[in-house]
């Protein structure tokens, strides 16, 4: 049962925000113990074929391992509510969680690369490669299949700590296809030094896909506008809007976990009293919230029409206090929407 002191708005948002938390916390555990049992698996197929790049990938594993729990407990601190020290929610800790898993992808890469270095000048022997090719195919058919499912889901839920997870499970895919590539051609040509050179060359790709989470991480912990998000946005206010939203300006959106914040000025008819008022930022928060699968708290602050110069570009056709002819609808666009400024 809702709080009834909370707004329609707020209410759906600690519904959504709470929906989807638990989903990307039961997904998370998943991927904790299905990583655990990778990594033994691994193991068990280093043990018994002697591959150094069968151990780098094992090292990469315990990655895995340590940032599957550390993802799980941002998920959970993620889902708590929001309190009097953090009144936008903990959902800021999944941006901390992914860093910390872009850095981890990223000291593995290297880690990789420079034990493969080591092993192309002092090669390991390397024995029982049928036993080995066939658990290291397992874990990669399973990290791939796993990772889609914590993309999927953290793209249906907006946890940026999820989605990182999944990449991190399917980097690891790529690099254990190519360790899989590298010991069939050892197999068939006897060729030790294919050992390392395939292991050198996934490692490289790791350390491509740590970048890339820890950039995105650092984007958000500094608010850098999602562009693709507020292009959307504006399309659909633009498409919708209606007569008594005059203009809008100084529209600014943050997003992280499953909310999304977004703060504007809407302008409307100078002599609506308070409800009236309230009612068209009402419609402008419906209209936000059916067309975005986000959790949604909006900010707006309401500016009065100022005649006759707004006149030109009101619809509003049954305007009692209309000093001037309306000319033309005011489209939206990504300059004069971001703009703090009215654009009469």
């Amino acid at each position: 049962m809702s709080d009834p002191e909370l707004s329609a708005g707020e209410t759906y948002f600690c519904t959504m925000e709470n929906a989807s938390a638990l989903v990307n916390i039961r997904v998370q555990r998943v991927v904790v113990a299905v990583s655990v049992l990778l990594f033994g698996v691994k193991m068990l197929a280093y043990l018994l074929t002697g591959s150094i790049a069968i151990l780098t990938d094992a090292l990469e594993s315990t990655v895995n391992v340590l940032t599957g729990f550390t993802g799980l407990f941002s998920l959970i601190v993620a889902a708590r509510p929001r309190d009097g020290n953090h009144p936008y929610g903990h959902g800021k800790v999944e941006l901390i969680s992914a860093s910390f898993e872009g850095i981890m992808i990223f000291v593995a890469g290297g880690i990789i690369i420079y034990e493969s270095c080591l092993n192309l000048f002092q090669p390991h022997n390397i024995q029982q490669l049928d036993a080995g090719i066939l658990l290291i195919s397992a874990t990669a058919a399973i990290n791939f299949l796993l990772g889609a499912y914590c993309i999927r889901m953290g793209t249906r839920n907006d946890s940026i700590a999820l989605r990182a997870s999944g990449r991190h499970l399917q980097s690891d895919t790529y690099t254990t296809l190519g360790i899989v590539a590298g010991l069939i051609l050892i197999k068939l040509t006897g060729v030790k030094w294919i050992d390392s050179v395939s292991a050198i060359f996934f490692g490289g790709l790791i350390l491509v896909q740590g970048y890339r989470i820890i950039r995105q991480t650092v984007a958000g912990i500094m608010d850098e506008a999602d562009m693709e998000l507020l292009l959307q946005v504006i399309k659909v206010l633009d498409k919708h809007k209606l007569p008594v939203w005059i203009d809008l300006h100084n529209l600014r959106i943050i997003k992280y976990g499953p909310l999304m914040h977004l703060d504007c000025h809407l302008t409307v008819p100078w002599y609506l009293n308070v409800n009236e008022a309230h009612k068209a930022v009402d419609a402008l928060e419906a209209l936000v919230a059916q067309n975005f699968p986000h959790a949604l708290e909006m900010f707006v602050h309401l500016d009065g029409c100022m005649p006759p110069d707004a006149c030109r570009v009101c619809p509003v056709s049954n305007c009692p206090e209309r000093k001037r002819a309306f000319e033309e609808r005011l489209e939206w666009t990504f300059d004069n929407i971001t703009k703090n400024q009215k654009h009469e």
